[in-house]
């Protein structure tokens, strides 16, 4: 509709604002020529009509089990005094009432099951004339001198491309709707066109059923109706059928002689109203009616000026093929696009058929490739040891304190997160990144440890709180076990256990933890599972993938441990000053100072 506007040279848009009960007031922004505008949105209707006051015409989209509602809404305001009712299939006894409510009010309903009208250079309603290319061909952009009623909405598409291409243009049309109780009917409009100066000729399109029709005869008969009248009422192919046909409008069936369409053209033709011999010269009848016009001085043509150039939409003009520009985002991992969704090309369908698991779902959108059953199976025991290590360590603390302060989901989740890192948890990454460098370099495990303790930094990986080589970490012996029974070649792995005989040699704890553990199978696993060159598994120890294990096993802890914290009912955690040592600067000193 603003584009409509914008190219109709208008000033300023014709919506002053829409009203939208599901969400706030707020305010849309929308396309005006080259620029952007704000329209506000008001939740309620009588915000919108106070903070509006000069407008009079509302278009109801809603659907047919509000529209009724709002309607009735709409018509306690005065200052309304037209509405046009989008909505098809509202019940017929509710139509009549609206009808008769309007009637009492004064107020001009067009509708329903309408898309509405247009009054070339100045309104149209919702989406009547189509999109602006169709717009600006059948100069809808400024007013002519041809106006038409129809009942059908895409048959008034083609009245404006049939009338626009036969003359001067259109001044104004209305699909009055194709229910059988339309809130106007084709006499409110005729006359309405026939009493403006500018309107020179009238076209109706008129249909099989009903008697609107022979009202615009009479009107003709009795001398009310005298500009030149072109009319034709489709559904002559009626008659062909030996029973009543019902066609796509409510209102189009005949239920009485006189209601077919050849009667009404035949009536419509006696009277002196210009009927074509079928729809396919009415353009032809159009256009002979229009020259007699311009000839006798009735019609003056204007200049033609051209409009204002509107922008098209980027979306439209990508899918014609007109425009590109490089992409904002790059994605080789899932696609939503199709009809079904898409991990690394494969459909979901197909994962959930093959039985691939989270580790599958996890090899497809972690590593973009399908990897084996036993390093799938592989995946999901990393995520199951490393699910939860109990209260104590920092990320679930983190996370009861948080929950016991009364804090959602998402924010006690995050702030056990946080505190993965070198220290708790994040090892991974670290390990790998050690070992492997160590171990394609060709140092042996003693020259290995001996360069870190030189350089002063902890070997990553290895060092357990409570563990050690006596009183070993189960998880670890787990994964072990199946690593070296499943694995095609464990070379990084077996390099981490010799490095540990020589660490727990000075000291029981300094095994090789956990996050030691996953670190280098998992790079044996990448290296040697025939899914990956050697350079992509490095990439993606580089880029952190690893550490991804430990963080996603452990959330699943951390939501544990706060929906633990939530259905114990636990109180706000204040930590025991008598665990706290406080120890305060001397100030004895300083008192001797003064």
């Amino acid at each position: 509709m603003m584009d409509f506007d914008f190219v109709c040279s208008r000033k300023e848009p014709s919506v002053v604002a829409m009203i939208y009960p599901f969400t706030g007031d707020h305010k849309q922004k929308f396309y005006w020529g080259h620029k952007e505008v704000l329209v506000p949105v008001y939740k309620n209707m009588a915000d919108a009509m106070k903070k509006n006051p000069d407008a009079d015409v509302l278009v109801n989209f809603a659907s047919l089990r509000s529209a009724y509602d709002s309607t009735v809404e709409t018509m306690t305001y005065p200052q309304i005094r037209s509405i046009a009712i989008i909505a098809e299939g509202i019940p017929e006894n509710m139509t009549r009432q609206l009808n008769k409510m309007a009637a009492e009010k004064g107020v001009s309903i067009i509708g329903p099951a309408t898309v509405g009208g247009i009054k070339p250079g100045c309104f149209r309603i919702g989406n009547t004339g189509g999109m602006l290319d169709n717009i600006l061909s059948s100069m809808l952009y400024r007013p002519g001198s041809v106006a038409y009623v129809s009942r059908s909405g895409g048959m008034s598409n083609e009245l404006n491309n049939i009338i626009s291409l036969n003359t001067n243009g259109v001044h104004e049309g209305v699909a009055i709707g194709g229910d059988r109780y339309p809130g106007t009917t084709f006499m409110d409009h005729i006359i309405r066109y026939h009493d403006d100066p500018d309107v020179k000729i009238i076209v109706v399109l008129g249909e099989v059923g009903g008697n609107e029709e022979c009202k615009i005869v009479e009107g003709i008969k009795n001398g009310r109706l005298t500009k030149p009248m072109i009319a034709w009422c489709i559904g002559t192919c009626a008659g062909m059928f030996t029973s009543e046909v019902q066609f796509g409008h409510a209102g189009a069936c005949a239920n009485a002689e006189s209601e077919t369409a050849n009667a009404k053209n035949k009536a419509l033709k006696e009277v002196g109203a210009h009927v074509p011999r079928s729809f396919d010269e009415l353009g032809t009848l159009i256009k002979e009616v229009y020259d007699n016009l311009v000839s006798t001085g009735v019609v003056i043509p204007a200049p033609e000026l051209p409009p204002p150039t509107v922008p098209m939409d980027y979306a439209w003009a990508r899918e014609l093929g007109l425009i590109r520009k490089p992409s904002s985002f790059m994605t080789t991992i899932c696609d939503e696009r199709g009809q079904e969704l898409l991990y690394a090309g494969m459909p979901i369908t197909d994962i959930f058929k093959e039985e691939m698991g989270i580790g599958g779902v996890l090899s497809l959108l972690w590593f973009q490739r399908r990897c084996p059953p036993y390093a799938c199976k592989f995946i999901e025991m990393c995520l199951m040891v490393t699910a939860d290590h109990g209260p104590a360590v920092s990320g679930a603390h983190n996370t009861i304190v948080c929950a016991r302060a009364g804090k959602d989901l998402i924010s006690c989740l995050a702030s056990g997160l946080l505190t993965i890192g070198d220290r708790f948890g994040g090892a991974l990454d670290g390990a790998a990144q050690q070992f492997t460098e160590a171990f394609d370099s060709g140092m042996i495990p003693m020259e290995f440890v001996n360069a870190m303790r030189k350089k002063g930094q902890l070997i990553m990986g290895i060092g357990h709180r409570v563990k050690s080589i006596n009183n070993p970490d189960m998880r670890v012996v787990i994964l072990q076990k199946y690593a070296k029974e499943n694995f095609p070649a464990t070379p990084l792995l077996d390099y981490a256990l010799e490095v540990e005989k020589i660490t727990t040699s000075k000291k029981p704890n300094l095994i090789l933890n956990v996050d030691g553990f996953i670190g280098v199978a998992m790079v044996d696993l990448l290296r040697n599972c025939g899914c990956f060159t050697r350079e992509e598994a490095q990439e993606y120890v580089n880029i952190g993938a690893l550490n991804g294990l430990f963080v996603l096993g452990r959330s699943m802890g951390f939501i544990g441990h706060f929906l633990d914290q939530k259905r114990l009912k636990q109180e706000l955690y204040r930590h025991p000053w008598d665990d706290i040592s406080y120890v305060m600067p001397e100030t004895s000193g300083m008192a001797d100072l003064h």
